[in-house]
């Protein structure tokens, strides 16, 4: 059966889950996975050494747990993950994969049909993460010290990625990026059929 993955990455805070979901609701057959849903218990999460729990790294997230997840849903489209009712079987299955270290993870390269990354600058990004509630919370200097500078390390390693990524600006308005992304996903569907 054929299927259509859309991997969407960026920045902490600069959309990816708002984006997800709104497509999700606008596309027939469509289920999310989410990275967020695939980190480990804090008591498995390393410490740097300013004492800094280093959530932003790989290998803070389950990614085979997350990749048993896609495969589960491959081999059983729509089916294994909440995905949004009342479609006519005639639709291709779409699958949306969304979080912040999607394109650092190597067997993830030949998932995906379609890449986006959200990018917003450092001040909106900080403004946006403060108005975040975490658990455990961010203890202050947190972004600076580490969530910043992580996200700029993996930016850099994604320089040599050779497959496509469309980058998105994450200041635009919701609506804006959603109908741009919806666009794109409708022509690239329809080269599928």
């Amino acid at each position: 059966m054929k299927t259509f993955v859309i991997g969407i990455g960026g920045v902490t805070n600069g959309g990816k889950t708002t984006l997800a979901k709104n497509l999700q609701k606008h596309l027939p057959n469509c289920s999310v996975i989410s990275q967020d849903d695939f980190f480990k218990p804090e008591s498995e999460v390393e410490t740097d050494k300013n004492g800094f729990l280093q959530y932003d790294v790989l290998e803070a997230l389950n990614m085979e747990e997350m990749m048993s997840a896609i495969s589960c849903w491959m081999e059983s489209p729509g089916h294994s993950v909440e995905s949004t009712d009342g479609t006519s079987g005639e639709e291709i299955p779409i699958l949306i994969i969304e979080g912040f270290l999607l394109f650092n993870y190597k067997p993830l390269d030949t998932v995906c049909n379609r890449s986006y990354f959200l990018t917003i600058p450092y001040e909106e990004c900080k403004r946006r993460r403060s108005t975040r509630v975490y658990k455990p919370p961010d203890p202050p200097g947190y972004f600076d010290g580490h969530v910043w500078p992580m996200y700029l390390k993996h930016r850099r390693e994604m320089e040599d990625i050779t497959r496509e990524i469309v980058y998105l600006d994450g200041t635009k308005p919701e609506e804006d990026l959603f109908a741009q992304v919806y666009e794109d996903v409708i022509q690239q569907l329809a080269k599928e059929k």
